[in-house]
């Protein structure tokens, strides 16, 4: 795949101008939202179907057995609100109504991770990929931009069974060409290469598309994966690269415990032991502060994965 910068937008455009597409061919999409239409970019979703667009106020609990509920009547409900309160605040209700019951609902949560910025650590949920993929039959979706989000939008509402679907809200690089199909629980290859497997997701797959880069001028030839389905892993595209490189690196926006990291090598762990490095936030929680700098401040830039790369290169045998 050629990897070209093709605009810059925030991943929660790409979840809005899904929903309007899902609007117009599927009637059975609903909308719920919290109080938040403007932010998960629903306006539009709202306006051209009104009847379809369920605004619930400040009570999330509430949206989620409403959700429950649409379900039984053939909907296919999509919940939406900030990823803090589509998950730890409700973990509950989703647990009890929506994943116990496996009901069809998609909870849609925007403004993940540190790169909300400002809000600061109150607001920014670095333990909701974990929190979700731990639920039984719950499926986990991280997209990495505006296209992969719009796809993946569209993709859940023909998926049987309950979606966590994370994105986020500054304008970061949109680089996945549109035509590209969003199939659940299948990696995306960006890169093939022979001597460390790179596997990212979210944000942090543009940070390991610059770093494969300065990788190349220090002599490493990169493998990078973008795992936008954490849950269910695609476990036979893992295994083959780190057979072949013989070392992993994973990078997300998320606590190393419980995030992507965490399933890779416990994946390693039984079927292909390797070295393996992981570029998460270190069971912290965040601050207030503008989101590059966040980045950098939480290790979660660029030159922090090529130095994990070449932690791990060296450590291999």
């Amino acid at each position: 795949m050629e990897i070209k910068v093709l605009n810059h937008q925030d991943t929660r455009s790409g979840y809005g101008d899904g929903m309007m597409e899902l609007g117009k061919i599927n009637p059975k999409v609903v909308a719920l939202c919290a109080d938040l239409t403007g932010s998960l970019k629903l306006d539009a979703f709202a306006a051209n179907h009104p009847e379809r667009f369920f605004q619930t106020g400040i009570s999330e609990a509430n949206m989620i057995g409403m959700a429950a509920g649409l379900t039984i009547g053939g909907y296919i409900p999509f919940t939406s609100t900030f990823a803090n309160f589509s998950t730890g605040r409700v973990y509950d209700q989703i647990r009890q109504s929506v994943a116990y019951s496996q009901k069809n609902v998609k909870i849609c949560a925007s403004h993940a991770g540190l790169t909300l910025g400002e809000d600061g650590a109150t607001h920014q949920i670095l333990e909701d990929i974990g929190l979700m993929k731990m639920l039984p039959g719950m499926t986990v979706i991280n997209p990495c931009d505006y296209n992969q989000t719009k796809a993946a939008t569209i993709a859940i509402a023909s998926f049987d069974g309950p979606v966590y679907l994370r994105f986020g809200r500054p304008k970061v690089p949109n680089f996945i060409p549109e035509e590209t199909p969003f199939i659940i629980g299948k990696a995306l290859m960006l890169k093939p290469g022979s001597d460390v497997s790179i596997f990212a997701t979210g944000h942090l797959v543009w940070k390991a598309v610059e770093a494969i880069e300065i990788l190349a001028g220090l002599g490493i030839n990169a493998e990078l994966i973008n795992i936008h389905t954490i849950k269910p892993l695609d476990e036979e595209a893992v295994l083959a690269s780190v057979a072949k490189t013989g070392c992993v690196v994973t990078a997300e926006e998320h606590q190393m415990h419980g995030g992507l990291g965490d399933s890779i090598a416990q994946l390693l762990g039984r079927k292909l032991v390797a070295p393996i490095e992981m570029v998460a936030v270190k069971d912290v929680f965040g601050q207030s502060g503008k989101p590059e700098e966040l980045m950098v401040e939480y290790g979660l830039d660029t030159p922090d994965i090529v130095n994990a790369v070449r932690r791990v290169v060296a450590r291999k045998k």
